[in-house]
C-alpha cells in the first residue's frame, strides 16, 4: 500500500518555492511547514580557519597566502570555536531534519581533515542523526605541506536519511564515489559544483529541493535542469545577488 504524505509546498509555493530568502537557515526553516521537504542538498562553511595547523590559522595566510577563504565568507569568518561550531550545525541539521518529508534526505556535504596530528572526520556533528551512508566525492587534489599525511583529495557527503527514503529508479547503481572537479570562475570562495549537486537531486524522486547554504546557487541551478522546484536559504545579501546572477544565466542558457 502506497503512503500518502503531505503535498510538497502546494499551500505555500508562491511565498517560498523556486526563491532565495536572505537570513539566518533556522529562524527560516522554523517558519516551513513541517515534513514538506523531500531532498535537501547542501554544505555549510567548514570552520577551516578554525585551525590547529599552519594553512589559514587566524588569517595569516602562511603558505595558504593566495586561498580564498583566507578572510573567510562574506558574512562569517568561519574561523569559530570548534564547540560552537559542532553546536550550530547540529542544530541546522536538526531543523533540516524538521522540514523533511518521512521519505525524504539530506545530502550534507562536508571535510575531513587532520587537527592536532588526527582526524576530524565530523563524527561529533552527525551523531545520533540518522546517517545511511556516506558518499565520497573525489575532486581534483590541491598541495601538501604537512609531511604528516597523504594530500587530501576527497569530501564526504553524509546522506541522511528519513526511514521510508528510496533512491531514484536505478540511481542505486551510480556507487558511492563520485569523481566531479571543483568548480573554478565562481566569486564564492567555496562553490558547490553544479554536476555535484544535480547528481544528489537526480538520484531521488522529489519535487522541491532546499538548500539552507545556498551560496552562489549551485544548487538551484541543479534543480532547475533537473525539472524541479528548489528553496535558497542565504544569509549573505551579498551571495544571495550572486546567485540570482548565476541562476539567471543559466536560465537563459537553458532557453536557447
Amino acid at each position: 500500500m502506497t503512503k500518502a504524505y503531505y503535498n510538497e509546498f502546494d499551500p505555500y509555493a508562491a511565498q517560498w518555492l523556486d526563491k532565495i530568502h536572505c537570513g539566518d537557515c533556522i529562524p527560516l526553516m522554523d517558519k516551513m511547514p513541517r515534513a514538506s521537504i523531500g531532498c535537501i542538498v547542501t554544505s555549510p562553511p567548514y570552520n577551516l580557519r578554525n585551525s590547529t595547523g599552519n594553512g589559514m590559522k587566524n588569517g595569516s595566510g602562511g603558505k595558504w597566502e593566495n586561498a580564498q577563504l583566507i578572510k573567510g565568507y562574506d558574512h562569517s569568518d568561519d574561523n569559530m570555536p570548534h564547540h560552537e561550531y559542532v553546536k550550530w550545525q547540529r542544530d541546522c541539521l536538526a531543523a533540516m531534519m524538521n522540514v523533511l518529508r518521512p521519505d525524504g534526505a539530506i545530502f550534507y556535504n562536508h571535510k575531513w581533515r587532520v587537527q592536532d596530528g588526527l582526524i576530524q572526520d565530523r563524527a561529533d556533528i552527525v551523531k545520533d542523526f540518522p546517517v545511511r551512508q556516506i558518499i565520497i566525492w573525489k575532486r581534483a587534489g590541491g598541495i601538501n605541506f604537512n609531511p604528516g599525511y597523504f594530500l587530501p583529495t576527497y569530501e564526504v557527503i553524509y546522506l541522511i536519511c528519513k526511514p521510508d527514503f528510496k533512491l531514484a529508479p536505478k540511481a542505486n547503481a551510480m556507487g558511492d564515489v563520485w569523481v566531479i572537479n571543483q568548480e573554478d570562475k565562481n566569486p564564492h570562495p567555496a562553490p558547490f559544483p553544479v554536476e555535484l549537486a544535480q547528481r544528489c537531486v537526480q538520484s531521488t524522486t522529489a519535487t522541491v529541493i532546499l538548500d539552507p547554504f545556498m551560496g552562489s546557487g549551485s544548487t538551484a541551478i541543479a534543480a532547475e535542469a533537473c525539472g524541479r522546484h528548489w528553496i535558497g536559504l542565504e544569509i549573505s545579501k551579498d551571495y544571495c545577488k550572486v546567485a540570482e546572477e548565476r541562476i539567471a544565466i543559466s536560465r537563459r542558457a537553458i532557453r536557447k
